[in-house]
């Protein structure tokens, strides 16, 4: 059944009439129940309905070819570093997943599904190397922090972390957290950097990565003053399956896209989140919607209540911010929200899909030919 809301007061005699004369040269039985329009099965086999299913699972299709060629060319280069063709792929890979588009990733055939979680290996290697490049490069400025502009993406940052603080601020009235931790946070921890500066003045930031050197290198552009933001941001090399009681001590903890990158690594991890965070402490979890899913794992709400979370919001967002966000709460009542009933509860409660935040970004075109240009320039280096 498809649902039509509308409240008495919006409801039109004249557009009900019109609506029967329409959906009847479908063959479709059109029902008016309380408030609401209900359209029968029978429409879902009209021509009109099966040409556009049609047109819809073509176009899914294509897509689908498309990336898995573009998967196959990519692990076929001799390496991710920072180049040329290297950028060509992932700028063609970002145009293909980034527009709306109506594909499942959960619903992929085996053989694609496999593709899909190869591709985002290659997307978190190649993203490591890049970052890793323009970390070396940013070193080697007097003042580097006035410099993070050079990296192609960083106002995709700017504009992720401003829309998770404005997410936990409308979720968590009167949040003023002191001390926080962002696990995986690589060697250009921006999104830190950012809620450090902008939006949590206040809190300390415990920034945890699996790679050492990811650490040195994002210690010495942001850790080494000892005053202003960069006392405020500490790096810890650490699993975060390591942590336990750690976790406890943090108001709220983010967690980067790229940590567990398989469906079941993910579930894990925020399982093991939920085992040790303090109760009423805030998570924030990278996402990602529709072709997007090909680029970073798609998180499953039900495996964050199955974690001791209650799911305060969901969001997806459209424009140069990538990454979906999903904000939730550690429970008060493990009973209600834990491992052993999340079924049970999460069959009580719907996740809130978030509108649109109100700050404006500029489109993902001018992110890729941006990212084109400063790869050429800074190659060099």
């Amino acid at each position: 059944e498809i649902a039509h809301n509308t409240t008495t007061e919006q409801f039109s005699p004249l557009l009900y009439i019109r609506s029967r004369i329409h959906f009847r040269t479908h063959r479709a039985a059109l029902a008016f129940s309380g408030t609401h329009f209900l359209l029968l099965p029978e429409f879902f086999r009209s021509p009109r309905s099966s040409y556009n299913m049609d047109a819809q699972n073509k176009e899914v299709a294509a897509l689908i070819e498309k990336i898995a060629g573009l998967q196959a060319a990519i692990a076929a280069l001799p390496s991710l570093s920072p180049s040329p063709e290297v950028d060509r792929l992932f700028t063609d890979l970002v145009t293909a997943c980034v527009p709306p588009s109506s594909v499942d990733v959960t619903k992929l055939s085996p053989e694609h599904q496999r593709m899909r979680e190869a591709l985002i290996r290659l997307c978190s290697a190649a993203e490591g190397k890049l970052e890793a490049h323009y970390a070396d490069l940013l070193a080697t400025f007097d003042n580097p922090l006035d410099h993070l502009g050079r990296f192609p993406y960083y106002s995709n940052y700017v504009n992720l972390s401003r829309l998770e603080y404005e997410l936990l601020a409308r979720h968590v009235p009167g949040i003023a957290p002191a001390r926080v931790a962002f696990v995986g946070s690589g060697p250009l921890p921006f999104s830190s950097f950012v809620l450090a500066a902008h939006h949590l003045p206040d809190a300390h930031f415990d920034n945890y990565d699996l790679c050492g050197a990811a650490n040195e290198r994002a210690r010495k552009l942001f850790g080494a003053s000892e005053d202003g933001v960069g006392a405020r941001m500490k790096f810890h090399t650490a699993d975060v399956a390591d942590l336990t009681q750690e976790l406890g001590a943090y108001d709220v903890v983010f967690l980067a896209a790229l940590v567990g990158m398989a469906a079941e690594e993910k579930a894990k991890v925020i399982a093991h989140l939920g085992a040790h965070m303090v109760e009423g402490a805030s998570l924030v979890v990278r996402s990602a919607h529709g072709a997007r899913g090909f680029l970073y794992p798609i998180v499953d709400p039900e495996d964050i209540r199955r974690g001791g979370f209650e799911v305060l919001a969901v969001h997806h967002p459209e424009g140069e911010v990538i990454n979906s966000v999903i904000v939730a709460r550690k429970a008060v009542d493990a009973q209600l929200s834990g491992p052993q009933n999340g079924d049970a509860h999460a069959r009580g409660a719907v996740p809130l899909v978030s509108p649109p935040c109100s700050f404006s970004t500029k489109m993902e075109a001018g992110a890729l030919e941006k990212s084109e240009e400063l790869a050429t320039k800074e190659l060099a280096f």
